[in-house]
């Protein structure tokens, strides 16, 4: 089996520079761009869909919660019907960038807060599922591995890749730790390495207690905002590549 590496990307806003975007760009398969809501601008999205032209890499669109504060990570009540307005309004704006420069967009990935409240709650996966099959029912949805999520996006049409994270842990029941709590991201390589072998070779992850679940792997994040987030990129790929798991 091969594994797609992906990262979320795109996120700095005006003066404010966030990530390593054109140093990952090439260890990566696709990008998860910010639509201008948790993260971004529009002369970030354009720079970065044409670095991921560049390096022929999938663009993504990453809609998050409308919380530049908050980096889109507080939890905010919304209704399944906010939650659609919201992915349809980003989608589109990220496809009409990708489009200006002869691209178009590959899959979705939702963010941060929106990503995990709605891993699991039906009407809010739901929502995201119908806004993304709204817009290009050819649209690849990336989700929480395990999830309802998945399980709802599948019956509604679209294609799904369940996607685990290389720098993050996870909990008992499948889900990843809350960064608010210790643990919950991976700081060390070899930990992260070791975790993203047993995922994608295996087919388990070891949560946090040292329970092992079944996961499923269709792709695999990394976050390019972490200290250190290209000596994880780079160390990652080549380990993949090694083992054969990627092209």
């Amino acid at each position: 089996m091969t594994i797609d590496l992906n990262c979320d990307m795109g996120e700095s806003f005006g003066a404010w520079k966030m990530g390593h975007d054109s140093d990952i760009m090439p260890y990566i398969h696709s990008a998860n761009i910010a639509c201008g809501f948790h993260a971004g601008d529009p002369h970030t999205m354009r720079k970065t869909v044409a670095d991921a032209i560049k390096h022929n890499v999938n663009i993504g669109a990453h809609p998050g919660f409308n919380d530049l504060m908050g980096f889109g990570r507080r939890n905010i009540p919304i209704t399944p019907e906010q939650a659609y307005d919201l992915v349809v309004v980003q989608i589109g704006a990220l496809a009409a960038v990708a489009k200006s420069q002869g691209a178009k967009l590959h899959h979705v990935k939702p963010h941060g807060a929106l990503y995990n409240m709605s891993a699991n709650n039906e009407g809010l996966a739901t929502a995201i599922a119908q806004a993304v099959y709204d817009v290009d029912p050819s649209l690849i949805l990336f989700t929480l591995a395990n999830s309802k999520a998945v399980t709802i996006a599948q019956s509604m049409g679209l294609a799904v890749k369940q996607e685990v994270f290389a720098d993050r842990s996870y909990q008992d029941d499948g889900m990843l730790t809350p960064r608010t709590q210790a643990g919950a991201m991976i700081t060390d390589i070899e930990v992260s390495i070791q975790q993203v072998l047993h995922m994608v070779k295996d087919g388990f992850v070891i949560a946090q207690s040292g329970k092992k679940i079944p996961i499923q792997a269709d792709t695999l994040c990394i976050h390019g905002d972490q200290a250190g987030a290209l000596v994880f990129a780079q160390k990652i790929h080549s380990v993949l590549k090694q083992e054969g798991l990627i092209a």
